[in-house]
């Protein structure tokens, strides 16, 4: 009796559920996804071996670029509720005679990236509605022994956030004078503890192990 055969099919895989799966995971993590802000003042870190690596909350950051401008900044704090940037600038609007509205306090939280800007020039750079707009204020936050605002965001800092942790970012080609000069600001504000912030260098190690023949 012959034998029946079957007719080859080539098997078929629907690929519909898989496409579907995908584009829903890719709108959630464009939705979720958030964009870091570009900082006000790039900086190209020094290298260095350490592998200490930076707390994400409660930090302050001294930033000085390459031409020796001064840039600030400091995060919410671990809690979003906390709020410390709107407390902080408040704080800054008392000790100069500024008042900042919730408007501009909360456009201040919103920002959230290091800033150079003088206190007689901060309501205008609040105003501004981008970068580019705000770039003509960024002329450094002022260290003169007559006008060292660095100092009084320190201590506004520090009153509001007290767990606040110091951290400096200074670029590769920065002249030591001026980073000798925020050390200080920082020694005289009893800030004697603080992170330096370097591109981590790979360092390849190598043993060479001497064998003695007899």
């Amino acid at each position: 009796m012959p034998k029946i055969k079957l007719p080859a099919k080539s098997p078929r895989i629907d690929m519909t559920p898989m496409v579907d799966l995908f584009s829903v995971l890719l709108i959630f993590f464009v939705l979720t996804a958030t964009v870091r802000p570009q900082e006000a003042a790039p900086v190209d870190v020094p290298f260095s071996v350490s592998e200490k690596h930076v707390p994400d909350a409660n930090i302050m950051t001294v930033i000085i670029s390459k031409d020796d401008r001064i840039y600030f900044n400091v995060d919410n704090g671990p809690d979003t509720v906390l709020q410390y940037r709107q407390h902080i600038l408040a704080e800054m609007g008392l000790r100069y005679g500024i008042e900042f509205t919730p408007q501009e306090l909360r456009r201040f939280a919103d920002i959230n990236t290091s800033f150079g800007v003088p206190m007689k020039d901060m309501k205008e750079y609040l105003q501004a509605r981008n970068m580019r707009e705000r770039e003509p204020y960024e002329t450094g936050i002022p260290i003169d022994s007559t006008d060292n605002q660095l100092a009084m965001w320190i201590l506004a800092t520090r009153k509001i956030n007290p767990a606040v942790d110091a951290c400096i970012k200074g670029d590769a080609e920065t002249d030591f004078p001026i980073v000798r000069k925020v050390l200080d600001i920082l020694q005289d504000r009893n800030v004697n503890r603080f992170n330096l912030i370097t591109s981590l260098e790979v360092v390849e190690v190598t043993q060479e192990n001497d064998v003695t023949e007899e």
